[in-house]
């Protein structure tokens, strides 16, 4: 199976990369977590980008807060589909990572989940791997039906209750 490398531009971004790597880990996917900045480690971000193919990853997730640089950066250097997480920061309220995240030019695409979306970062990866991978596609239907039958149950708690 084809693993999947996360990078984060700070140490501060780990409580959102931490839900991404727990749906992996879930998931049974293989994984990688680095801390790159498009900003102050370029060549080390350039390098990964270029390299994770050939090192057997097929997909990355990038997060980062403020300028959010990070998806694009890595996005520009690699082929392989690029999934950003827009970091929430104390400025703006992540709005400025989301932006900057989900505005790229024609050519460059980035996928781009919600703010702080590290879990949905995670799950679009899989599915990306499960478009060639039956077992994980099962794992990824399970999961989305386990998911259903709780909201299911709520609605019948809240339905004897009212």
């Amino acid at each position: 199976m084809k693993k999947i490398g996360i990078i984060m531009g700070s140490d501060s971004d780990l409580p959102i990369i931490q839900k991404a790597v727990d749906t992996l880990k879930e998931l049974e996917i293989p994984y990688e977590v680095h801390i790159y900045s498009a900003h102050r480690t370029p060549v080390e971000a350039r390098d990964f980008a270029l390299n994770a193919r050939e090192n057997g990853f097929g997909a990355l997730i990038a997060a980062a807060g403020m300028a959010a640089h990070l998806a694009g950066a890595i996005a520009a250097n690699t082929t392989l589909p690029v999934i950003g997480i827009p970091c929430k920061s104390s400025n703006l309220d992540g709005m400025d990572a989301l932006l900057s995240t989900v505005q790229m030019p024609s050519g460059i695409p980035v996928a781009t989940v919600a703010i702080n979306g590290g879990a949905n970062a995670a799950l679009l990866a899989a599915q990306i791997l499960a478009v060639e991978d039956k077992a994980l596609a099962e794992k990824l239907d399970k999961k989305r039906k386990d998911a259903a039958e709780v909201v299911l149950k709520k609605d019948a708690e809240v339905m004897d209750r009212l």
